[in-house]
């Protein structure tokens, strides 16, 4: 696989993970492209990380990315410092989206990715606990990759659906902080 620079990233062999692809990712770094640089960036079950490693590779000063599986997570560190530069921040935490979110309480990402399995059931709690933890920054926004088929973007109390993409099987909805009143 490759990203941006066209530097290559490691992936995991087989099916144990769906990586986003390249047409998904590069819509996505388009439509973000002028927020990326000094950015905070999260990335929700991350997979092999390639989504962190091209917003590093596009100035991201800080890259939080949270996975379930032990052997993802050495490939999503070995694939990030690869592309780290000097004064660029990144952390992988290994285990469930959800636990790992308590303790993101506050944290205000400029940007965050979420690609979960498209047959699991995390899309609902991980948007309500991003949202009643205010863990997206009151300007920042996040993208959540999706099936068609298999889930419907939904309206969660302070967060706004502000707009959906659609890429072949893949697409994405976007969401912002509610506005306070």
């Amino acid at each position: 696989m490759r990203i941006y620079g066209n530097r290559e990233l490691k992936t995991l062999a087989g099916e144990v993970a769906r990586p986003t692809t390249g047409k998904v990712r590069q819509a996505l770094f388009n439509i973000w492209q002028g927020s990326i640089r000094d950015c905070r960036w999260l990335d929700l079950c991350a997979g092999n990380g390639s989504m962190g490693a091209e917003a590093l590779c596009r100035g991201a000063r800080e890259v939080v990315g949270i996975e379930q599986l032990g052997e993802a997570c050495v490939l999503i560190r070995d694939n990030w410092q690869k592309v780290a530069q000097s004064g660029q921040i990144f952390e992988v935490l290994r285990g469930d989206v959800l636990y790992h979110l308590s303790g993101l309480q506050d944290k205000g990402f400029d940007h965050i990715y979420f690609d979960p399995p498209y047959r699991g059931s995390l899309y609902v709690p991980v948007l309500s606990a991003i949202a009643e933890r205010e863990i997206l920054a009151d300007s920042g926004e996040m993208a959540v990759e999706y099936s068609r088929k298999l889930w419907t973007p939904v309206e969660i109390p302070g967060l706004t659906l502000c707009r959906e993409k659609h890429y072949g099987h893949g697409s994405l909805a976007f969401y912002q902080v509610s506005s306070k009143h």
